[in-house]
């Protein structure tokens, strides 16, 4: 009798350790997914003097915010109300709107950003080509780049800005290959670190320097040629596409001025087609965006 309940004593002793091990256990991997999920989280880069710009990210200023929240907040309000009829479901979906819609404004802010520093970066190198071919060394040739920049597109354009931190760069001795390779890194321009890969090896073994520019620069200069013809050809399909997203509220309003019962009467039957067809809508707006989104 003794030997049994020390038995079960010693069993249940066994339990009560494995139950700890086991919580043990739990919480450590959940330590270790909290850790990996800091790992995970993105470090902007500062470059090599620790004053440069990420472009991979975008942060929104007050009056994009603001932009974004009144956007959001209007097209919610028009739209809820014109299909429900309903102010505070309305006002709900306004606010709703208003808080998803700066997500998208600062991605879209984003391409925006990088489309025009792209262009920016053509006219450097335009500008490159030309000090190289009055005979300039690289040193005199961005410093005339900065100049040129400024003169373009203003003291506080990217463009100005990253060529005073490639000047400061050599003013302190460092190589213009890292420099370059620096600023194409954080732009997350192909053709930059295309250029930066090309300009390093040149330099080095003393390549032509003045072809390398030109070279790039025409590159570039096809490249937004195509898109610009894209965009073009593609113009007319999305002004359509956006026109069909408004139609729908269009019509609806007009059925209601025209006193359809369907229109203004919110049953659960009602109800449930209007949920669908904007569904329906809000997926083929997506469905449309992604096929006239052509990347050259």
């Amino acid at each position: 009798m003794f030997g049994k309940r020390k038995a079960e004593k010693k069993a249940a002793g066994a339990d009560t350790a494995d139950t700890l091990k086991a919580k043990k256990q739990k919480v450590k991997k959940q330590k270790q997914k909290k850790e990996k999920k800091k790992k995970e989280q993105y470090r902007e880069l500062r470059g090599l003097l620790g004053v440069g710009k990420d472009y991979h990210v975008y942060h929104m200023k007050p009056g994009d915010y603001f932009v974004s929240w009144a956007a959001g907040f209007a097209a919610g309000v028009v739209v809820l109300f014109a299909f429900f009829n309903n102010l505070i479901l309305a006002l709900a979906g306004g606010i709703v709107c208003a808080v998803v819609l700066p997500k998208y404004y600062c991605e879209y802010r984003k391409k925006k950003q990088t489309a025009e520093l792209r262009t920016q970066f053509k006219d450097l190198l335009e500008s490159l080509t030309a000090s190289y071919s009055a005979g300039q060394n690289t040193v005199e040739a961005f410093r005339d780049a900065e100049s040129d920049m400024a003169s373009i597109y203003g003291d506080g354009a990217d463009i100005v800005q990253e060529v005073k931190i490639i000047c400061t760069g050599l003013d302190n001795n460092i190589n213009i290959e890292e420099l370059l390779l620096d600023f194409a890194r954080r732009s997350g321009l192909d053709d930059a670190m295309s250029f930066a890969n090309v300009f390093e090896v040149c330099n080095r073994q003393g390549g032509d320097l003045k072809r390398i520019v030109s070279d790039t620069r025409e590159i570039i200069n096809d490249k937004i040629e195509i898109e610009m013809e894209i965009e073009t050809m593609l113009a007319g399909s999305k002004n359509e596409l956006n026109i069909m997203m408004v139609m729908p509220v269009v019509i609806v309003v007009m059925l209601k001025g025209l006193g359809t019962g369907m229109a203004g009467s919110n049953t659960p039957a009602t109800v449930l087609v209007k949920i669908i067809c904007i569904g329906i809508f809000l997926l083929a707006y997506a469905m449309g965006k992604k096929i006239t989104d052509i990347k050259v």
